[in-house]
This record gives C-alpha cells, structure tokens and sequence, in this order.
C-alpha cells in the first residue's frame, strides 16, 4: 500500500526507505527508524493508525473511529487525500469489516464522504430495510454514480458481442450493401473469376442476418443471499443493458427462499438494487421452477443461474429441475459469482451434479459476461469456452 504513495523525499535513498519503514511500523519508540512525519506523512500515518493500529509491547493496539459519523467523514477524506483510489477502496472495505462501521453507512455525512464502488452499493443495499429517511436519499445518489459509471464501462461492449452475434446467426440471400458478409460471398463465387479483369462477378450475394424482434429470450436468475452482493449489482447492470436490446427478451428474477420478478424495474436500476433484500435463505428449486415457467421457445432460451449453489431446498428436485430445463433444449448456465473479487466459495457438489446434468458452472468476470453471452447465443460449448479464457469450470460426465 505504501508503494502507491508518492514520498516527499527521493526514491530509492537511504532517507524513503526509512520513512516508508516508518509508516509500515507505526510510530512506536520500537520502531527503531527514528523518522519523524510531518505533513502529508503525518496524517497519512494517522489514518492508517486508526485503521489498522500498530504492535505495542507484542499485543496489537487497534484504532479506532469511535462512533462519529463526522470524525468517520474527516477520516474518509484524509485517505482520499493521501491515497489514490484503488488503495481507498481497499481501505474503505477494511474499515467495514474491522472497525464495523456498517451502522455509520446510515449517516448522509459519511455516505457524502464514501468512496462509491460496488462493494459499498452492495454494503447499502444490504441496509436498505432499516436505513432512515434521511440517509436515504444520499445512499440513492451513491448507488446512482456507481451504477452510471459501471453501465459506461460495460454498456458497449455487451451490445456489441451480443448483437454481434445474433446478426450472424441468421443468414440473408438479399443482403443491403453494409450487411454483406464478404467472407463469404467471395468463397461462393470464386468460379466467377475473371483472369482479364482480376476480379470475381458476385453473383450470389451472402449477407448477415437482419435484426429481429426477440431473437433470444435471456431469463437471468439471481440468487440473493448475503455472499452474492455484487454478483446481484453487476446482474442488474447487465440486465438493464440486454432488456435495453430488441433483439432479445430479457427477464431478471431475484431469489432467497422465495422469488420475485424484477423484470418491470429493469428500467430503473436504483428501484430495482434496492428492491432486493440481501440475506436469508436459499431455494433455488423454485427459483429455477419460476423460471422453467417464463420459457416460451426453449430453443431460444439461455437461462443465466447465478448462485453459490448453496441449496437450502431439496438438492434432488433442484437437480431434477436443471435436466428436465436441458432436456426441453434451453441452455442453463450456472455462474458462481459475478465479480472481480477472486474465487468464490461455492458447493462443490452441485456443480459437479450440474456439470453431470449438462450445465457448466464457473465464476465469470464482468469483462467476460457480455463474450459468454455471445458464446450462449451461438450454442458454443461453454465449458471450453471458459477453458480457453482459463475459467475453471466445472465438468461432468457429459
């Protein structure tokens, strides 16, 4: 952490290593430096004290931010001022977790002060039920910025993969001049060839397939236990995105022990994040029975199940559930997570019985989603296409 912080003295000299050795150790008369901070050094130290605390005599002092929600806001723009932001964001998640400051995310002072990512809308989200008025509003604009920000980032190249593809699963003998496919029109009419004029007569003009209305039917189901938090942001995100294609019929389901259908807040994520209640148990049976029951054109269909597989259901229904969903001929595919944040914990056991059934199951990243969603409407292998991007899925005898 300390190596994204530019010092006030020369890299490399005797003189930054000591104060970067200073700011690692903490300050005690143990630290054996004898750097003394002044300035930004100083209240960089201070903050990372409060968060982190130093060794004392062999035991671990620990900071502290009281319970301020002023003090938590001053505390939230010092490390804004001395660390760049992907070191805040680290220390903002810390901060929650060691110095439980879930509670303060109630407070419009310190949801003003917050650095928004998605763990925080995640965090927010998860205390919407008992967040007061007052701080409502100011937990609305963070989760707003956040999702404009990520629906930026990822709007453009979701679109672009998925119609992509759907313009190249139809083929068209009439084709207008900019949805020629040149490929293969020229592969068709190399008979035509003419040696005089070195050129090919395209007789025959393969094209792209039009744009139709509902192309695919797209039926994300989220589960949405505490784990999932920002698996269930960035599904809600890529929803909004297909529902926003007319070429395909999005539907986003949300799930614990009971299900709801989303799909009319699709249009407005913020009602829809904060219509979902993050925690409880799991059934994801009748999660997938509310969605076999949306499939109109199973052929069609790619049914998106994005859960830890942690069943709280009936393991054996659920099961029979999936493969009677495969055997109509929709494509189910089950994501284990939907983030950044690494390797998920999941149930094993399903997966592989999943993976048995047909049905791949691995943890994707954003930048991945809109590529595997491609990859479903073409009806590729999904398993080697997670292969091939070093995705470990899970495989059964299949």
């Amino acid at each position: 952490m300390i190596d994204d912080v530019a010092g006030s003295v020369a890299p490399g000299s005797d003189s930054e290593r000591l104060r970067r050795w200073r700011l690692i150790l903490g300050g005690d008369e143990a630290d054996g430096t004898g750097w003394h901070l002044a300035g930004t050094d100083l209240v960089m130290d201070r903050a990372l004290s409060t968060l982190y605390g130093a060794c004392d005599s062999g035991r671990e002092r620990r900071g502290g931010l009281g319970l301020s929600a002023p003090s938590v806001a001053r505390w939230l723009g010092d490390i804004r001022a001395c660390f760049p932001a992907s070191v805040v964001r680290v220390m903002q998640q810390d901060a929650l977790e060691r110095l439980n400051l879930r509670s303060l995310l109630l407070e419009p002072e310190m949801l003003e002060a917050v650095q928004p990512d998605v763990h925080l809308v995640a965090d927010l989200i998860a205390l919407g039920g008992i967040m007061p008025q007052k701080a409502r509003e100011s937990a609305r604009m963070v989760v707003r910025k956040v999702v404009q920000e990520l629906t930026r980032k990822l709007a453009n190249p979701t679109r672009q993969a998925i119609c992509g593809s759907l313009d190249r699963s139809v083929r068209n003998r009439r084709p207008r001049h900019h949805e020629i496919n040149w490929d293969r029109t020229i592969r068709v009419n190399l008979r035509h060839y003419q040696p005089d004029f070195r050129t090919i007569v395209p007789e025959t003009r393969i094209g792209h397939g039009r744009k139709r209305s509902a192309l695919r039917d797209v039926i994300l189901c989220v589960d949405q236990s505490g784990s999932m938090g920002t698996s269930v942001v960035y599904s809600g995100i890529f929803g909004a995105v297909l529902a926003s294609l007319p070429a395909v019929r999005t539907q986003i389901v949300v799930f614990d022990t009971a299900v709801v259908d989303m799909t009319e807040k699709l249009q407005d994520l913020v009602e829809l994040l904060f219509g979902v209640q993050l925690g409880g148990g799991t059934d994801i049976n009748r999660a997938l029975a509310y969605a076999q029951s949306l499939v109109r054109r199973p052929i069609e269909t790619i049914v998106v199940l994005i859960s830890d597989l942690c069943e709280g259901g009936v393991r054996e229904e659920m099961l029979r559930r999936a493969h009677s969903l495969v055997a109509s001929g929709a494509q189910l595919v089950a994501l284990l997570a939907l983030c950044d944040d690494g390797a998920p914990a999941y149930d094993h056991e399903n997966a592989a019985a999943l993976a048995a059934l047909g049905v791949p199951s691995f943890a994707c990243t954003p930048d991945l989603f809109p590529d595997l969603m491609a990859a479903a409407i073409r009806r590729q292998d999904l398993a080697q296409w997670a292969a091939s991007r070093g995705i470990g899925a899970t495989r059964g005898a299949v």
